[in-house]
């Protein structure tokens, strides 16, 4: 048992599954999305939903979605420093089904207009675990530094990705592939035992596709390429 498990993380509460989780959520959202949210529409579900106003879950998503930490009392203000800085937000109530009760769904928009959909849930002490990414299931909870890549599910480009990461001497500690269908659009999610540098990850963002989403993707048997890749998000610390 870790000493945080019982004495829970420093925060700004009143609770840390409804505080400090939210904003780790939102934090991990803004990591997803890779610039500046411009617009977001967060539904809680569960008790997320008939809890979230007095316990500051609002609040929490929207400082995490601006950068701040679950200890950071700019929480407190987060709402209307949101609107300062031009970022349109709204709440609703969502039913799940299967979920846990402290579930949260953001269909966020940046400032270039990148789509991202998020779905997560605070577990307690902190604690999160992303559920799904862009409609597609993922396992991640951010103890680790991660690398979650969109891309077409193409012969050869997870070997590419993972033969990057090995040039530039970095170990994959675990990795999950989730993929719509065949030849079409996927994800995966790399948790590596050190964070990579920003010489790395430039290096990746440089083979991005332009202008493509996973629906986009037409019949699978297409050549293999690096820019195949469609996205490159990272989460450290």
């Amino acid at each position: 048992m870790r000493l945080l498990d019982v004495i829970g993380p420093v925060m700004i509460g009143p609770s840390s599954s409804h505080t400090a989780g939210a904003a780790r959520i939102g934090r991990a959202a803004r990591s997803l999305l890779g610039e500046d949210t411009a617009r977001v529409v967060v539904g809680f579900h569960g008790s997320f939903a008939n809890t979230y106003q007095g316990h500051g879950t609002d609040r929490a998503i929207i400082g995490g979605l601006m950068g701040f930490l679950q200890d950071d009392p700019r929480l407190c203000d987060s709402l209307a420093l949101a609107r300062a800085a031009g970022i349109s937000y709204t709440f609703k109530e969502v039913r799940l089904r299967d979920a846990h009760p402290n579930t949260v769904t953001l269909d966020l928009t940046g400032a270039s207009g990148v789509h991202v959909f998020v779905r997560a849930a605070s577990l307690g002490g902190g604690a999160i675990l992303i559920q799904e990414i862009d409609g597609l299931p993922v396992r991640v909870s951010g103890d680790a530094p991660t690398l979650i890549i969109v891309h077409r599910d193409t012969p050869g480009v997870i070997a590419k990705i993972s033969g990057a990461l090995a040039d530039a001497g970095l170990n994959i500690a675990n990795m999950q592939v989730s993929r719509e269908a065949q030849g079409r659009g996927a994800i995966s999610v790399l948790e590596l035992d050190a964070c990579a540098s920003e010489s790395t990850i430039t290096a990746l963002r440089a083979q991005q596709g332009a202008g493509r989403s996973p629906a986009s993707f037409g019949a699978a048997g297409q050549s293999p390429a690096l820019n195949d890749i469609i996205r490159v998000t990272w989460m450290c610390g």
